[in-house]
């Protein structure tokens, strides 16, 4: 099963003068990584790199932002992909100390200020959510919402009433089955799911 982490987790290298400081965090995806990236380059205006590796909702990217080729980003991904480790952004902030460290020194550097950070890290298992919508008589509104604070992890994102009510909501991937089958017996088929 994927894991994700809790909450972010960081982890300061110094090798030969230069500072390595890394961060692994939660990222729901790439758009959310460049961001990321940004707000650190403008937080470390004097490092000489922002180094970057994603994995979020089955896609994978890797950033050496100016380091030779393949000795950043892609050693930093393949620490995440080992751990198993999905909707996650590692990144390290490099300040260069004026010793080059070759090609097979950078690729220990970015991948150990990783796996550093991960070993503080707190992995939590990823529970993927679905999305449901329903159509059903108002006199039923009452059940649907009891269903839902008794489901543990879903909620209630917006429900519209014209002739009858429609609703959406999240919840986890293995309630689905479950929670559909209940409210049609309670519901005694008079819920409509438009899709699930």
């Amino acid at each position: 099963m994927p894991l994700n982490l809790a909450a972010p987790a960081h982890h300061e290298l110094l090798i030969k003068k230069s500072r390595f400081i890394a961060c692994v965090e939660p990222c729901a995806g790439r758009e959310a990584a460049l961001a990321r990236v940004a707000e650190l380059r403008a937080q470390h205006a004097g490092a000489a790199h922002v180094c970057w590796a994603l994995l979020a909702g089955g896609q994978s990217a890797a950033n050496d932002d100016g380091e030779p080729g393949g000795t950043a980003g892609r050693p930093m991904l393949e620490v995440l992909r080992h751990q198993d480790l999905e909707g996650v952004l590692a990144t390290v902030v490099r300040y260069f100390g004026g010793v080059k460290l070759g090609a097979g020194g950078l690729v220990r550097a970015y991948t150990d200020a990783v796996a550093q950070a991960l070993l503080g890290a707190q992995k939590i298992p990823l529970v993927r959510r679905a999305e449901l919508r329903c159509t059903l008589p108002y006199a039923l509104e009452g059940l649907l919402r009891r269903e839902i604070e008794l489901t543990a992890g879903a909620q209630l994102l917006a429900v519209q009433h014209g002739a009858l009510v429609e609703a959406s909501l999240s919840l986890p991937q293995p309630a689905v089955a479950a929670f559909v089958e209940r409210l049609q017996e309670s519901g005694q088929g008079r819920i409509g799911w438009l899709r699930h």
